[in-house]
């Protein structure tokens, strides 16, 4: 029984006790107190509550009781004090902050909700209130949190500041306190990197050189330390090396010995079909992901394949009633459950290969994979390298973004396809309209180079090589895509900084995507960004019939245009290194009649080679799949594989039923 149980309930009644010598009791077990005698003073009060449960004698009983090491019932009787009416905000401060030290987090809610307007103001309510929120996954409750965290006087308020933010980086309250914590502790290694992911997404290349520097002295002398706090998927943007990609461990945390293998293990029923279960935050049809994916669910074969949508999408607003989601599988919404609870309900569907595809990207909750979902975990299309501290047995690669040389840097075996990774939807993509360069303010004479990928995706270094390319190519423009005007600003102080005119930039934004894909044909040749590519982008271009020139590259992020270009049959514009690409770039621009070969042969690839065509890549998945389930039903643990690839296609792949079905679509 705690020390609170021997003593007598609020509401005792007093006896004749008189007042006098209520007082003198009090001031004898304050006087007790005083002297550090507090076994006697906690005796004293015990006799004093039969007659006296004012909120004073309560709180002195929790200061006696704090003094003796009974923490728990200091916060009842500290809660006791200040229940009654009027509350006392500052016994009930304390109490809050002693059932938080105790680990009572209910008792520490069933207070927050009395006090909250103070815990506003106040940094350590925050503090307590946030832990509490942030691990039971109710984060739409710790917005007003932030503030006060960031300006309290601990280094465990401002560090909670940090675990509170939002994946959005337009977000003007998120970038204040990166900022604030950055300024307050410039030696913080969390800090540095958290405001070098606000510093790229809006081009600020001048703070991302001078606070990057002391980054890349410490790795080039093996010095990890700046790697490893870091979210990794940020950290691929200025790291090409995926020897050390791999040490980017952000906030996750090994997984116990024997961990996978226990998963394996477990008891499972395999059915006739094949049971996949997809995790996203991303099913609805504007999607990134979805462009990609959607035609490929569409096409999964029913008769082998059970296709189950695991959904966690943060706003249910993206979704749109009159879309038909049964077309893609069978949607179940989880976004109400904890990881753990997530994990229960996949394996309550006896889901045979759960598919992850965000990795360590926005809105992702690939932790649910650590909670043993399913006999067999699979990573793909959404995060470009291995997934630390998460629980998978296979990565969905092709032979160019995961060679073999990379396995020693993955802890998930390779599945490769034979072609490429990505897949892309020919049906529901718009193809590209005609439109007229005066509609995008470009000159009509000259020469169009053109980048569409992210802000974030250019470097400084990136700037220096387009800066060579036009300082080296008569009557030529670089089109540049921007997120805003904050991002515009800074870029153009770099470009002009390294003495380019004015004239030779066109800054444009985002549009419609109907629209985008219009203007790409617009350019002659897109310039792809190092040491992250463009992904979907790249695809799109290629889909509107614009060439992009690439770099080989290191690791998976920086691969992945040349897989896409290969599988279009234009793998000539992969150039072997940096300056190849600055010296291709400045060939090409002199030789337009190579470019517009370039577009044709994009324009008759589309429809035959690998890249566009959705029935050959669901074939190919397919053929992983069950490869993956094959060797899990004889007991044996993943291995890398290579699905084989069909026949190469001779003739397009139904042109007149794609155009047909597109109509129906509209």
């Amino acid at each position: 029984m705690t020390v609170l149980g021997l003593l007598p309930g609020l509401f005792n009644v007093r006896s004749e006790f008189s007042l006098v010598n209520t007082k003198n009791t009090f001031a004898a077990a304050s006087s007790l107190y005083q002297k550090g005698q507090y076994t006697r003073a906690l005796e004293t009060l015990n006799e004093l509550l039969n007659f006296d449960t004012s909120p004073k004698t309560y709180a002195l009983l929790a200061k006696t009781l704090l003094k003796l090491g009974f923490k728990s019932d200091a916060a009842k009787s500290y809660e006791l004090a200040g229940r009654q009416k009027p509350y006392r905000e500052d016994y009930l401060r304390e109490a809050l902050l002693l059932h938080f030290a105790s680990g009572d987090e209910d008792a520490t809610l069933s207070i927050g909700n009395l006090i909250l307007p103070q815990a506003l103001k106040d940094p350590e309510l925050a503090y307590a209130l946030s832990s509490i929120f942030l691990s039971r996954q109710q984060r739409d409750l710790l917005a007003g949190f932030k503030t006060v965290l960031v300006e309290g006087p601990e280094l465990k308020h401002r560090m909670m500041a940090a675990k509170l933010l939002t994946d959005d980086l337009y977000d003007e309250g998120n970038r204040h306190i990166v900022a604030t914590l950055f300024k307050k502790h410039p030696d913080n290694i969390i800090f540095r990197t958290l405001y070098l992911i606000f510093a790229r997404e809006f081009s600020d290349l001048a703070m991302v050189d001078k606070h990057m520097a002391p980054i890349q002295t410490a790795v080039a002398k093996g010095n990890l330390d700046y790697v490893r706090p870091d979210n990794p998927f940020f950290h691929l943007h200025w790291c090409g090396d995926e020897a050390i990609n791999k040490f980017a461990v952000h906030d996750t945390v090994s997984l116990p010995a024997g961990h996978a293998e226990a998963r394996r293990k477990a008891p499972h029923t395999w059915g006739d079909k094949i049971r996949i279960g997809y995790l996203s935050s991303d099913f609805w049809p504007s999607h990134a992901t979805m462009k990609l994916l959607q035609r490929i669910l569409e096409l999964h074969d029913r008769n082998r394949f059970e296709i189950t949508l695991f959904d966690h999408s943060p706003l249910a607003s993206q979704r749109k009633e009159e879309f038909d989601y049964s077309r893609w599988g069978t949607m179940v919404d989880i976004r109400s459950l904890s990881d753990l609870a997530a994990a229960e309900a996949i394996r309550a569907r006896g889901i045979d290969i759960l598919v992850d595809l965000k990795g360590h990207t926005k809105d992702s909750r690939v932790r649910i994979l650590n909670h043993m979902a399913a006999p067999i975990q699979t990573a793909w299309l959404g995060f470009p390298g291995s997934a630390v501290n998460i629980d998978l047995d296979y990565i969905i690669g092709d032979p160019y973004v995961l060679p073999d040389h990379s396995k020693p840097h993955f802890h998930e075996k390779f599945c490769r396809l034979p072609e490429c990774y990505q897949p892309n939807d020919p049906l529901y993509r718009p193809k590209p309209r005609a439109t007229t360069r005066a509609q995008h303010e470009l000159p009509e004479d000259a020469f169009v180079f053109a980048s569409f990928n992210g802000n974030r995706k250019i470097t400084s270094h990136m700037i220096d090589v387009w800066c060579n390319i036009l300082k080296r190519t008569k009557n030529s423009v670089l089109w540049l895509l921007c997120n805003g005007p904050r991002a515009e600003a800074n870029l153009w102080a770099r470009l002009e900084a390294r003495g380019i005119n004015r004239k030779r930039i066109v800054f444009t934004t985002r549009i419609q995507y109907e629209d985008h894909i219009d203007r790409q044909q617009l350019a002659d040749l897109g310039l792809d960004t190092f040491p992250v590519n463009g992904h979907t982008t790249t695809s799109e271009q290629l889909w509107g019939g614009l060439p992009v020139l690439t770099i080989k590259g290191t690791n998976f992020a920086s691969r992945v245009s040349e897989s896409l270009l290969t599988a279009i049959g234009v793998p000539e514009l992969v150039a072997a290194n940096v300056q190849a690409y600055e010296d291709m770039a400045v060939e090409l621009a002199g030789h337009p009649e190579r470019v517009a070969a370039f577009k044709e042969t994009l324009a008759v690839n589309r429809y035959i080679k690998p890249l566009f065509d959705a029935e050959r890549f669901t074939h190919h998945l397919e053929t992983a799949y069950e490869m993956m389930v094959g060797r899990a039903r004889q007991g044996l643990g993943p291995d890398h594989m290579d699905v084989p690839a069909l026949p190469v296609r001779t003739e397009p792949f139904l042109v007149e039923s794609l155009d047909a079905a597109a109509i129906a679509a509209e």
